[in-house]
C-alpha cells in the first residue's frame, strides 16, 4: 500500500511556478526569522494582511496550516476575524469567517465553540454597557458626526472581551496598525494603534518588528509606514 504525503505550500507553488516559489521561499524565511515576534504574533499579522487584499485561497491556507502547527487554533483565528472586522470591514472579516469554516471541514477539525457576547455589549439603547472609548476620543469622533459616535461605541463594547481565548492588548495594537499599514491609513488611526502596542507592552522595536515582516505583503506600503513610524517613534 503507497501512501501519498500531501504536498508543502512551495510544493503546490513550485507545481505552478517554480520560480516564483523560489523568491516565496527566500522572502518567507527571512521574515520568519524575525526574533521580536512570536509565531502566533506571526500567524495574526499573515491572516490579518490576507483578510486586508482579500487573498483567501493558497496564501490563507498556508498561513493558518502554518498557524495550527505553531499551536494556533482555528479559534485563535475566529477571534482574530472578529476583531479585524472593526477595522477592515465586516464583509472583509466575513469572507475570512466562511475560508476558515472551509478549512476545519477540510481538515477535519470541529468548530470551535464560543460564548456569545452579553446584551449589554450589543445594545445600543438604554442597557448599553458604557462604552470603552476614552473622552477625548468621543468628543473628537462626536465633532465629525454622533451616529458615526454611536457607531464606534457599538464596535469598541463589542472588541471589549476579556478572558480566555482573547487576544493580548499587545496582539490587538500591532494587528491593527498593521491594518493601517495595508490600507495605508497611516495619520491618527496608525499613531492611535501604534501607542496601543506600546501600552500592551510591545517595545519600539518590537513595533519595527511587525512592520519588518508585513513588508512581505507589499513593499510600497511598507515604505510609507516606516516614514510614518519613525516620524511617531522619534
Amino acid at each position: 500500500m503507497t501512501t501519498t504525503e500531501t504536498p508543502s505550500n512551495l510544493e503546490r507553488l513550485a507545481a505552478l511556478d517554480p520560480v516564483f516559489a523560489q523568491m516565496v521561499g527566500a522572502t518567507a524565511r527571512y521574515v520568519r526569522s524575525i526574533p521580536e515576534l512570536t509565531d502566533r504574533e506571526k500567524t495574526f499579522l499573515c491572516v490579518t494582511a490576507d483578510v486586508c487584499q482579500a487573498s483567501l485561497g493558497l496564501a490563507f491556507a498556508a498561513h493558518v496550516r502554518a498557524g495550527l502547527a505553531a499551536g494556533v487554533s482555528t479559534g485563535d483565528i475566529r477571534e482574530l476575524l472578529r476583531f479585524v472586522s472593526y477595522d477592515c470591514g465586516y464583509h472583509a472579516a466575513t469572507a475570512g469567517i466562511e475560508r476558515i469554516s472551509e478549512l476545519e471541514a477540510q481538515l477535519g477539525l470541529p468548530r470551535p465553540d464560543a460564548e456569545l457576547l452579553a446584551p449589554e455589549l450589543v445594545s445600543t439603547g438604554p442597557d448599553a454597557a458604557p462604552s470603552p472609548l476614552p473622552d477625548a476620543v468621543r468628543a473628537r469622533l462626536t465633532e465629525l458626526d454622533p451616529h458615526f459616535t454611536g457607531y464606534f461605541d457599538l464596535q469598541s463594547r463589542m472588541r471589549t472581551g476579556h478572558g480566555p481565548g482573547t487576544l493580548s492588548e499587545r496582539e490587538r495594537g500591532l494587528v491593527s496598525l498593521s491594518v493601517d499599514v495595508h490600507y495605508q491609513t497611516l495619520a491618527d488611526t496608525f499613531r492611535t494603534h501604534v501607542g496601543r502596542a506600546l501600552r500592551g507592552g510591545a517595545a519600539p522595536e518590537d513595533v519595527r518588528a511587525a512592520l519588518r515582516f508585513n513588508a512581505q505583503f507589499g513593499v510600497t506600503r511598507a515604505w510609507h509606514a516606516w516614514e510614518a513610524l519613525n516620524a511617531i517613534l522619534a
